[in-house]
């Protein structure tokens, strides 16, 4: 039969040393199917596979977008801009004509300025429309047409029109060269038909365009819609799959140990982690079965034995309502707060109390002390992970009243402990003014936590002005801290210390650096300190715009 578990008391601290209530990492099942992937994995490459699609879900609805607004710019910024040129192409035309046979009747020299002007006109209208048609597919017949009216336009004036302008004025036009003057302008007049059904036609291409560009750009924004809408489901039947419907069917097995089917085995299929889970549960379940039948064993062999016996049964009882309980809480509870395992460990032994021996209650509170230490561990974490999230910045915090606040949070420690703690006057900064009441609370308890057995702690806090910040200090008396190591205390969960010595959870340095980093100043150990000089942390914050602060003598 297992040996049972005896207790040592290590001073106030109570160890058990016997058997595992679970499989070793070593005896872990192998598994099979779904069972050898584990979770971070199946969801790494869901992730994967659901960005590829979305991506190219929405790579081809930018890309419709982008060839979308091409079509409208051409349309909208090239053919409708040459368009109205070419009506202006038109007209220069007939002006040049009224204008030069005002001049041949009426004389004048503002006639001749208006038959200028129309011939620039003429030209600026050509150029444009080429300059504005260049690129579009199909402008080389309207060049080709903006060519030959404007040739056939240079006939008419050179015939025509710049010898009446070179000519005095007002002596009138003989019929014969009115009528020859009148076939070329009829020519050059004649040649903007086909011009303006050129330019419609680039119109009617371009707007055709620009409709097919739209119904793309309009299915491919409802093809990213659909792909969207179907990463969501696949996510949420992934979810399901894979931790609701296995974590159902191992509630359910859990739940029959639990009301004493202790034969009921609890291979759960699903990922690696719900297997892992299944099986420390089993190990458990297995323990308790194999427990079971050496009391059995004895109680058939040892009839004399009713002490031992009796002993033996109460052993069954109290794993079997460790098994109740933690078939509870796997079924239940796994996703409530750590405080309700602490709150209902204690009602437990103020209720129970009288039932349990030295060894129940024990194990109670080696319960409550974990859930404690870890719901501070979560807390500490939490509060790690809201600096920078959840904060409430203040444009003047007053870090004297920090200090006084941190101190009255420290009261009994100090109390306890006789600590003396050196305040000079100190600036406002701003900044979140609970992150750095917490930035000194963790320097000042840390200075008196770690601090000399034979002489009370001594904790001086100093600021002085450094140009646009505020560099400040907190030095102690304590044990000190080796150089070496002036990096690693920063870092999350590392502790230079055994547990059993000073206790903690190896974030708080971590907490003070992530919070003066995120006020914009830097935190560092100095290492001039002599060996066995205690400890001092330096850190800066920025200083207030202003230039007013009173404060910062440096004490």
């Amino acid at each position: 039969m297992p040996a049972r578990p005896e207790p040592v008391k290590v001073g106030q601290e109570l160890r058990i040393r016997g058997p595992g209530a679970v499989l070793p990492e070593a005896g872990m099942p192998a598994g099979h199917g779904m069972g050898r992937v584990r979770l971070v994995q199946i969801y790494r490459i869901g992730a994967f596979v659901l960005g590829v699609l979305l991506l190219a879900a929405f790579t081809q609805a930018g890309l419709a977008l982008y060839g979308n607004n091409q079509a409208r710019d051409v349309l909208v910024h090239q053919v409708d801009p040459a368009t109205l040129e070419q009506f202006r192409l038109s007209t220069a035309v007939t002006n040049q004509d009224t204008a030069i046979r005002d001049y041949a009747q009426d004389g004048g020299s503002g006639n001749v300025a208006e038959y200028r002007a129309a011939v620039r006109q003429e030209a600026d209208s050509a150029a444009r429309m080429r300059r504005l048609l260049a690129g579009v597919p199909g402008h080389a017949n309207v060049d080709r047409l903006i060519t030959k009216a404007t040739a056939d336009s240079r006939t008419w004036r050179a015939e025509f029109a710049d010898r009446v302008a070179a000519g005095p004025g007002g002596q009138g036009i003989e019929p014969d060269e009115s009528r020859q003057a009148r076939t070329l302008l009829n020519r050059a007049r004649g040649d903007m038909t086909p011009l303006q059904a050129g330019i419609t036609r680039l119109h009617d291409r371009a707007a055709a365009k620009l409709e097919s560009r739209a119904d793309i750009a309009l299915w491919s924004a409802v093809a990213a819609l659909v792909v969207v809408v179907a990463a969501a489901l696949l996510l949420v039947l992934l979810f399901r799959r894979t931790v609701l419907t296995p974590m159902s069917a191992l509630t359910g097995r859990v739940r029959a140990v639990s009301q004493g089917d202790f034969g009921h085995r609890l291979d759960v299929p699903g990922p690696a982690e719900i297997n892992e889970l299944a099986a420390i549960i089993d190990a458990m379940r297995g323990r308790i079965i194999d427990e079971w039948r050496a009391s059995e064993e004895k109680t058939r062999r040892l009839d004399a034995q009713t002490a031992e016996l009796n002993e033996q049964t109460e052993e069954l009882r109290r794993s079997n309502a460790e098994l109740e309980q933690f078939a509870y809480v796997a079924s239940h509870d796994l996703q409530e707060p750590l405080r309700k395992v602490a709150s209902f460990c204690q009602m437990i032994e103020r209720r129970y109390g009288d039932q349990l021996d030295d060894r129940g209650q024990q194990y109670i509170a080696f319960a409550v002390d974990g859930a404690k230490r870890m719901q501070a561990l979560i807390n500490d974490l939490l509060s790690f992970s809201r600096v920078g999230r959840l904060s409430r910045p203040e444009e003047a915090v007053d870090l004297g009243d920090a200090v006084r606040q941190a101190l009255d949070n420290l009261a009994a420690l100090r109390e306890e402990t006789g600590a003396e703690v050196g305040v000079p006057d100190l600036p406002a900064v701003p900044g979140d003014r609970t992150q750095l009441v917490q930035l000194f609370q963790n320097l000042i308890g840390n200075a008196i936590k770690f601090r000399r057995p034979d002489e009370p702690p001594r904790v001086t806090i100093g600021a002085r002005r450094a140009g646009d910040e505020w560099e400040f200090r907190c030095a102690d008396n304590g044990i000190g801290i080796e150089p070496r190591y002036a990096d690693r205390i920063f870092l999350i969960f590392q502790r230079l210390h055994p547990r059993d010595e000073y206790t903690g959870t190896g974030i708080g340095l971590a907490l003070c650096k992530k919070i003066v980093e995120f006020h914009g100043g830097r935190i560092w150990l100095d290492g001039d300190v002599a060996d066995g000089a205690g400890t001092t942390f330096h850190w800066t914050l920025p200083a207030r715009p202003s230039t007013t602060d009173s404060g910062g003598t440096d004490d």
